[in-house]
């Protein structure tokens, strides 16, 4: 059985693939940002060492922050990747890296394939794209880069747990109706992950890009609505609105819809329908199904 190293564990999706890969019986280290800086060579060489699969976790979160501190930003997103790869390399360990629908412009009208050109709109998403770009350099027979978006979970804040959370406070909520993307559920990106990386120490999956987010789309007012709807709340009490009311530092993209298809080249599932993940999420995000803000 191959044996498994998580960076960033303490994130929303690093606890949930080590729960993911201890229901399996895979054999794990867990290491945490204050247990692991992935830009030092030196430890990071030291950690991957008898290690089958890496999975990087770690990453720069801070959208908006990026913008004010690209370089800092870009060390953790983009030269981090870089540093794991090269450890990789040398081990022969399988590296996933986890990126984003950012290093995209946003600007589609259909789903962004694996392959298609990308162009970042923001700091966040250039510092991502450096650290895909590194992954396949160094690794193009063992590097696995999986592109996500609109993530939620029980171990961290999110939009879900923010939507549910203002609802306790407000009458009502007004929410953007103009971005559309692919609500995605940590803990079922974890089981895609952890089905790639066994497939990968197959030999079964071919390296490169894949998409790993739920399938169909939603706007976010989409997916507040739902989550109000799913936990017993009056779904009217979301309003739509517009990108335009809430100004942020960093550029969104407006369009966020990755395509699946290279998959089936792993012989891998792509993930389940966004409102048939958050209809098990909120089972099992904390207390009365819902995630800590």
């Amino acid at each position: 059985m191959s044996r498994w190293l998580i960076t960033g564990a303490a994130g929303m999706l690093g606890r949930d693939l080590a729960e993911v890969l201890a229901e399996g019986g895979v054999e794990y280290t867990a290491l945490t940002r204050q247990e692991l800086d992935i830009t030092d060579a030196a430890a990071v060489r030291a950690a991957v060492a008898g290690h089958d699969v890496v999975v990087n976790a770690a990453a720069w979160t801070d959208v908006d922050g990026a913008e004010a501190e690209e370089a800092a930003a870009t060390r953790i997103n983009g030269e981090g990747p870089r540093v794991l790869a090269a450890a990789c390399a040398e081990s022969g360990a399988v590296l996933i890296q986890v990126s984003t629908d950012y290093v995209f412009p946003g600007d589609a009208t259909e789903p962004y394939r694996h392959d298609a050109p990308t162009s970042p709109v923001n700091a966040y998403g250039r510092g991502k794209l450096a650290g895909e770009l590194a992954v396949t350099e160094l690794l193009p027979e063992r590097g696995y880069v999986v592109r996500t978006a609109w993530l939620y979970g029980a171990h961290g804040r999110n939009f879900v747990s923010t939507m549910l959370g203002l609802a306790e406070r407000l009458d009502t909520v007004d929410v953007v109706d103009d971005q559309r993307g692919q609500p995605t559920w940590t803990r079922a990106l974890a089981r895609q992950l952890r089905a790639l990386g066994e497939a990968a120490v197959a030999g079964r999956a071919p390296a490169g890009v894949y998409h790993g987010t739920a399938s169909e789309t939603a706007t976010w007012f989409d997916l507040a609505r739902a989550a109000f709807e799913l936990t017993g709340l009056d779904p009217e009490r979301v309003r739509p609105t517009t990108s335009e009311k809430f100004v942020r530092p960093a550029r969104r993209p407006s369009f966020s819809v990755l395509a699946h298809e290279r998959w089936a080249e792993a012989g891998v599932p792509v993930q389940p329908h966004w409102r048939e993940q958050l209809t098990e999420a909120l089972r099992t995000m904390a207390p009365g199904g819902r995630s800590g803000a």
